[in-house]
C-alpha cells in the first residue's frame, strides 16, 4: 500500500523588485518575503545597510509573488549594472549573474569571530533543529540560524538554502552581528561565504564539508568556517584542525 503525503513544502516564483526593476526571480518558500527582499539586497551587495530598503510590499499574483521596495537611486543604478536575468532554481544561488567575475567577487573582510563561539555551536544546532517548525510539518526545508554565546537568536526556513540565509540576514536588520555566527543546514559553498561577509558576519557553521572555493574565499575575508561533525567541530580556516 502506498502512503499518501498530505503536507508538502510550498515553492513559488518570487520576484525581488527594487525601484521598479526586477533584480532576481527565485524559486522560494512564499513566506517571510519582506525579510527576503531586505536580506537579498544586503547579501548581494546592492546596499550596505538594511535600513536603505524602504516602502516594502508583497503582492500575490496568479503564478507567483512580487516583493517591492525602494533603495537609494545610486544603489539602484549599481543594481541595474549587475542585474540577474533568469529564474534561479531553489538549489542555486548564482543563476543569472551576467559576469563570471561576480561569481567569485571578493566581498570584503570581516572582523574576527568572537573567541570561544565554536563551543556554543552544538547547542545552537540543537536549538535550530527544535525551532524548525515548518520542516516538522512538511519536511524538505533548509534553515539558517544566527547564534551568540547567549544562544540562538533567530532562524529562518526555506526550500532553498540561499533563500533561508537571505531571509535570516533580513531578519537580523538592526541587530549587532559582531558577536555571533550563522549556522546553516547545508553544505558550504562560495556564495554563502560571500553573503555572510557582505552582511558583516564573521563565522559560518554547517553540517557538511565546504567547497575548496568557499574555504579559499573565507580565508581571504578573515571569516571562520567550521563544520559540525559527530566527533568534533572541524575548522577549515584556522590553524587548528578541530575544536572538540
Amino acid at each position: 500500500m502506498t502512503a499518501v503525503i498530505d503536507a508538502l513544502p510550498e515553492e513559488a516564483p518570487v520576484a525581488l523588485v527594487y525601484n521598479g526593476s526586477t533584480a532576481a526571480v527565485m524559486m522560494a518558500s512564499p513566506f517571510d518575503l519582506s525579510e527576503f527582499l531586505v536580506g537579498f539586497a544586503v547579501s548581494e551587495g546592492l546596499i550596505d545597510d538594511p535600513s536603505e530598503v524602504t516602502e516594502i510590499s508583497a503582492i500575490k499574483h496568479a503564478h507567483g509573488y512580487e516583493v517591492r521596495g525602494r533603495i537609494p537611486e545610486a544603489r539602484s543604478t549599481m543594481m541595474d549594472a549587475r542585474r540577474r536575468a533568469s529564474v534561479g532554481p531553489m538549489g542555486c544561488g548564482l543563476c543569472g549573474i551576467e559576469s563570471l567575475e561576480q561569481a567569485t567577487a571578493f566581498p570584503g573582510r570581516v572582523a574576527p569571530m568572537a573567541v570561544g563561539l565554536e563551543g556554543d555551536a552544538r547547542s545552537a544546532l540543537e536549538a535550530l533543529n527544535a525551532g524548525q517548525k515548518r520542516r516538522d510539518q512538511v519536511g524538505a526545508m533548509h534553515a539558517a540560524g544566527f547564534f551568540t554565546k547567549d544562544g540562538l537568536i533567530a532562524l529562518r526556513e526555506d526550500v532553498g538554502r540561499h533563500n533561508a540565509l537571505d531571509k535570516l540576514i533580513g531578519a537580523l536588520s538592526g541587530t549587532d552581528v559582531s558577536g555571533g555566527a550563522v549556522i546553516i543546514t547545508s553544505r558550504l559553498s562560495v556564495d554563502l561565504v560571500q553573503k555572510c561577509a557582505r552582511a558583516g558576519i564573521s563565522g559560518l557553521f554547517a553540517l557538511s564539508s565546504p567547497t575548496r572555493a568557499a574555504v579559499e574565499l573565507a580565508r581571504e575575508t578573515g571569516m571562520t568556517l567550521m563544520v559540525l561533525r559527530r566527533e568534533a567541530v572541524v575548522a577549515y580556516t584556522d590553524e587548528k584542525e578541530d575544536c572538540a
